[in-house]
């Protein structure tokens, strides 16, 4: 093999296939590695004949030298006889300065060192060398000899994905220049002790993300060698929001701290009246966790090449935190049945799971809902680098086919057709925004992009949703990529009301324009409130620009047609609920307020139907159906008081404990539709955590918690993640759990308790873990 002769900027091998060489090197080396091992004796036996013939020409040289160098300009024994006279005796000590070999690596990878804390990758908590790309980092390497930079060269090759290649940007060889310069993969040697000299290396703001393999080639005038891979000099490389040449680089430290750095967060739930909320352990930093979200890449089985760009690996993470197509992390399940697996509502965070679906080798981990999909694609996101949060959508509309409103179909006496309903509103959706440029689309439309993994519908052909930019979907610009149109209709979709005629054809009777996209909510930046971010969504409902973006997404819908002119209306009709509404284990209390704007009497008549709920807004059971005739005098407002009875629902609730009130009338006199849904849900307590004693980092400490049961009767098999025990009647309990803090600094101790008869309770409590 030809030695390679001096390195020059972008002077970098070229070549795609592994079996072809285009003379530059770029596989040989480890192509030859491994017949010189088989070849060894054949050579000494050669070198011991030739000793023999003539010893000043041939001394002796250790095994290592010729296992690890090539020596490249050997001449044939006739012309090295007729040179034999004229050759001084050099010795063995002579020939060996002239091999440059490498004889160690330090990647200076201590968490506390220049480089992790330089790369804000100090929090992770492992010994591996992680670093971000776009951004200088130092190396030392020691040598056999000093390195003469006038007839000796030296190349790094970072290796990643199962068939590296230099023009996909998966084998990169590392040329070794005078003056570094930006965005670009380069070395310069910035420090010499003896035999070990310091490297300062650049990588580009493109590059693919991943882990490489890492090796260094050194030539020399005698020969060339190249360092056996070692995979604890495995380079762990990073997205870096810290770079301004990075496309998710984020210009606000605060936010690179919530959104990149932050190993707790908030997730909302609930309605939109009635916004609950738990702490949820990401987990990004904890050992473990990198190789796992690296392995949900590997087993994507999608080009390594593509890993530089943000757009494409949000959609290959959004794909494969779900199940169904391609044996993701999680596996759904709205059913209420549980077993074989652990309720969605038991998780706390993503760590448990990740390690899980890694430990297996990709088995689903059992069992998820759409706030575990959004909190494992936050860790997953984040781990690898990517601004993420956590968002809930309150009253959030799911579009079965692509009409970009959500239909209610009513046969002739406007009772809900249950059978043609396949569009449902969600109590509340969880998905992702994700930080990151758009240079596949206007600009304009770069930064936030919603994400979402929860396996609703499919995106060419996969059970994934996004990146969609929040610019496009405010404008309803919908016919940009990817899944604009249903992110926008989630949370900008009208409700249109459609009655069925004698003649079997429906009528549109009636929309509201203001009952999806409510609340739409984040943890805030730098403390644990909530952040109302719905105005990134949609314009001010109601307003000409919100208008517009509606009726503009709707010209790109299946039903183009929806929006005639608009009818008459003089009578309203609003639910109100009071306080922080209804508790479980209690009777359920509303109001329903009609109020008449015009200057004549009205008679309406009110049908109310009340159904149980999954949290999906998908149908589960009618308890409770009213019907009620109200006159009401000019510009008159009256109130009507409605009531559910714990005896009536306890039975039929299912997990969120949702329900949703459909409320329909019509106007005698002016043939007016009424029509409005109002969900709710009864809230559940919290857990109380209680630290007992000081916290300190290795030391066993205990923490007790309570929980006071709030219905009237026994709750069976109740899990505190513990052992199965039994709670009575309203009855109270407390458990003392004991664990060992393994990180300073201010925490959150997070507990969660699940059983039959009632989900969603969790708690959290501060504490300060001393070192």
């Amino acid at each position: 093999m030809p030695a390679v002769t001096g390195s020059t900027r972008n002077g970098l091998a070229t070549g795609r296939f592994p079996s072809v060489t285009l003379g530059f090197g770029e596989d040989e080396v480890e192509d030859e590695e491994e017949p010189r091992e088989e070849n060894a004796e054949e050579g000494k036996g050669c070198r011991a004949w030739w000793r023999r013939v003539c010893p000043c020409c041939c001394p002796h040289v250790k095994d290592d030298d010729v296992t690890d160098t090539v020596i490249t300009d050997t001449d044939d024994a006739d012309k090295d006889k007729d040179k034999d006279k004229e050759k001084p005796d050099t010795g063995e000590g002579e020939l060996e300065e002239l091999l440059l070999k490498v004889k160690s690596i330090d990647l200076m990878k201590s968490k506390s060192g220049q480089n992790r804390t330089e790369h804000h990758t100090d929090l992770y908590q492992n010994d591996n060398f992680i670093i971000r790309r776009g951004q200088t980092f130092q190396m030392w390497i020691t040598l056999s000899r000093p390195f003469d930079p006038h007839s000796d060269t030296l190349h790094l090759h970072l290796k990643t994905g199962p068939i590296p290649a230099v023009a996909k940007g998966t084998h990169v060889i590392v040329p070794l220049v005078e003056d570094l310069e930006d965005n670009r993969w380069e070395a310069a040697v910035v420090e010499k002790d003896d035999k070990k000299i310091k490297l300062s290396v650049n990588s580009p703001s493109t590059a693919v993300i991943g882990r490489y393999q890492l090796t260094v080639e050194t030539t020399s005038a005698n020969g060339q060698a190249v360092s056996t891979h070692d995979p604890a000099n495995d380079i762990y490389m990073l997205f870096n929001p810290w770079s301004e040449d990075d496309s998710v680089f984020l210009d606000a430290e605060e936010e690179r701290q919530e959104y990149v750095l932050n190993d707790v967060g908030r997730i909302y739930y609930g309605t939109e009246d009635q916004i609950g909320e738990r702490t949820w352990n990401y987990g990004q930093f904890d050992s473990g966790i990198l190789p796992a979200c690296l392995y949900i890449l590997e087993k994507s089985k999608t080009l390594n090449s593509g890993w530089g760009d943000p757009v494409n690996v949000v959609r290959i993470v959004s794909a494969m935190v779900n199940s169904p197509d391609d044996f993701g992390v999680v596996s759904g399940n709205w059913s209420g049945n549980y077993s074989g697996g652990t309720s969605p509502t038991v998780w706390s965070g993503s760590v448990e799971i990740l390690k899980q679906y890694h430990a297996s080798k990709g088995s689903p981990v059992n069992y998820g809902q759409c706030w575990v999909f959004a909190g494992v694609t936050t860790t997953v996101m984040r781990c690898l680098g990517i601004p993420t949060r956590t968002v809930t959508n309150f009253s959030s509309a799911h579009d079965t086919d692509v009409s970009l409103t959500t239909d209610v179909y009513l046969d002739e006496n406007l009772e809900p057709l249950d059978s043609m309903n396949a569009d449902s509103v969600w109590n509340f959706h969880v998905w992702n925004d994700c930080w990151m440029a758009r240079p596949d689309l206007p600009p304009g439309n770069g930064g936030w992009q919603a994400v979402d993994s929860t396996p609703q519908e499919t995106s060419n052909g996969v059970y994934r949703c996004g990146p969609a930019s929040l610019a496009a979907i405010r404008n309803g610009q919908v016919y940009l990529k990817y899944d604009c149109p249903f992110v926008f209709a989630e949370v900008n979709s009208d409700k249109i009301y459609w009655q069925k005629n004698a003649d079997g054809t429906f009528s549109k009777i009636y929309s509201e324009k203001n009952v999806v996209g409510h609340s739409i909510s984040t943890k805030a930046v730098g403390s644990d409130e909530r952040d109302d971010i719905t105005y990134m969504y949609k314009h001010a409902e109601g307003s000409e620009e919100e208008r517009i973006a509606v009726e503009t997404a709707c010209r790109y819908g299946s039903k183009a047609d929806t929006y005639a002119s608009p009818t008459a209306e003089d009578i309203s009709i609003k639910v109100v609920m009071e306080g922080d509404g209804p508790k479980m284990g209690s009777d359920a209390e509303l109001s329903i307020k009609l109020s008449n704007n015009s200057s004549k009497k009205r008679n309406v008549t009110l049908h109310s139907q009340l159904a149980v709920m999954y949290y999906t807004g998908v149908y589960k059971a009618t308890v409770q159906k009213d019907k009620v005739d109200v006159e009401l005098l000019p510009n008159e407002e009256t109130t009507l008081e409605w009531a559910l009875i714990y005896n009536t629902y306890k039975e039929q609730l299912v997990d969120q404990a949702a329900l949703m009130l459909t409320l329909s009338g019509r106007v005698k006199e002016t043939q007016q539709v009424l029509a409005t849904q109002f969900s709710f849900r009864l809230r559940t307590p919290d857990l109380v955590i209680k630290p007992i004693g000081k916290a300190v980092v290795g030391k066993k400490m205990a923490v007790e918690i309570s929980f006071t049961n709030p219905l009237p009767q026994v709750l069976k098999a109740v899990a505190f993640n513990m052992e199965g025990i039994d709670i009575g009647s309203q009855a109270s309990i407390t458990v003392t759990e004991h664990f060992t803090p393994t990180l300073a600094g201010p925490r959150k101790l997070v507990a969660s308790l699940d059983c039959r008869q009632l989900t969603q309770v969790h708690g959290v409590s501060d504490i300060l873990v001393e070192a």
